[in-house]
């Protein structure tokens, strides 16, 4: 390899590959280990990478045991806006919220932690749900040169979406690889993503595209 995306300008995010979403986990994505091998791949080809997770403080407001006579998955306003219930998952220091063993982590140069804030909770790796608070990613990345960011991880339709999005508001080339996500697709959120992402012009390529790109 004759050049790493760090001196090119790339970065790859990689999002919430952690136990509680993987299978058995307390809010398991569909295959979601299934996205190891191909996030690993291109985090052995990115000079630059960031691992993200969430980070939950013991009863958190997104979660549905929070809200009695709430289901997990029902929707509740918040002062944000509209915020959808989940199990208890990725509480702080807990195996859940550890990132699944298979993943390599060493090369990391940045871990984001999320959803720390136990009333506000956490789908981009940008922002908080309030739009407003931001996680320190941008600054990180724009400190270093970047001006492309490649996300993969989980769960498509929901962190790696908003993140996706977010980082063309923060003025960011964007490359979403489908193959290193899986998605939770709760009542259609999957669609809705993907048109979402494709309005706002972000890319979508292989793991083999994007490694290619940066050979």
């Amino acid at each position: 390899m004759s050049a790493h995306p760090g001196t090119g300008g790339t970065a790859l995010i990689v999002v919430d590959i952690q136990n509680d979403f993987c299978p058995g986990g307390a809010l398991a994505v569909p295959g979601g280990d299934e996205v190891i091998a191909p996030v690993n791949r291109l985090i052995a080809g990115f000079e630059t990478v960031v691992l993200t997770q969430d980070w939950h403080p013991a009863g958190h407001s997104s979660f549905a045991s929070q809200h009695p006579g709430r289901a997990p998955f029902s929707s509740v306003e918040m002062f944000y806006g509209p915020q959808t219930l989940w199990p208890d998952h990725c509480v702080q220091g807990t195996p859940g919220a550890t990132f699944h063993r298979d993943l390599m982590r060493d090369q990391a140069r940045l871990i984001i932690r999320k959803g720390i804030h136990r009333h506000i909770d956490s789908y981009s790796t940008f922002f908080e749900n309030d739009r407003r608070t931001p996680t320190g990613l941008a600054g990180f990345l724009r400190e270093h040169g970047v001006k492309h960011v490649v996300l993969a991880g989980l769960a498509l339709d929901y962190c790696v979406a908003y993140s996706a999005l977010d980082a063309v508001t923060h003025g960011f080339e964007v490359t979403v690889v489908p193959e290193a996500c899986r998605a939770i697709d709760l009542d259609g959120s999957l669609k809705a993503a993907e048109v979402s992402m494709r309005e706002a012009g972000v890319r979508f390529a292989s793991p083999d595209d994007v490694l290619s790109t940066i050979r």
